[in-house]
């Protein structure tokens, strides 16, 4: 026999290679896309929850801490703070306010400029404040927030919404 022919493929044998080369390849790269959104997918619900879980937290700890709900200016989509801390110079008290500026939700000291708590890839479609209490009872402030991740594309990866509800006491009243 001659040893060109016993190294040569087939063409039966080059077809068969090339087919299970491709399904192998069409498996893996179906693999690879399907690991790439699920990491988007889980990067966008950690950042939304994330940014709900960091507001909530500021805001509870801000009012645990304060001296009373300033009522003039609360509303369901405000909070005003009378407290003891960031205080001015020759100041017994200063005033705080939680509010949606936008889509984000921002901390404001009194006549400062607003901060904004939460990131820009995050947007706030819903704020509430309720106020649980009277006044022979320790004052009581419910938070209900809605978080959405910014998606607008509207990519199915991208979607995340978080829905969180909370409720804190003031401790000095």
């Amino acid at each position: 026999m001659n040893s060109k022919f016993q190294s040569s493929f087939t063409l039966l044998e080059i077809l068969v290679y090339i087919g299970v080369f491709s399904i192998v390849m069409g498996v893996l790269i179906s693999f690879i896309i399907w690991v790439t959104h699920s990491n988007i997918k889980a990067q966008a619900i950690r950042e939304t929850s994330d940014n709900a879980r960091e507001v909530l937290e500021t805001m509870v700890y801000e009012i645990k801490t304060a001296k009373s709900v300033y009522i003039p200016t609360s509303t369901s989509t405000q909070l005003s703070l009378e407290t003891l801390n960031y205080l001015p110079e020759g100041e017994s008290f200063t005033y705080i306010d939680f509010f949606l500026c936008g889509t984000q939700i921002c901390f404001k000291k009194e006549s400062q400029i607003p901060v904004a708590l939460t990131s820009d890839k995050v947007e706030i479609k819903d704020l509430n404040f309720t106020l649980i209490g009277n006044v022979t009872s320790t004052p009581s402030v419910q938070i209900a927030l809605k978080a959405d991740y910014k998606n607008p594309q509207n990519r199915p990866e991208y979607q995340a919404s978080v829905n969180v509800t909370t409720t804190a006491s003031l401790r000095s009243y």
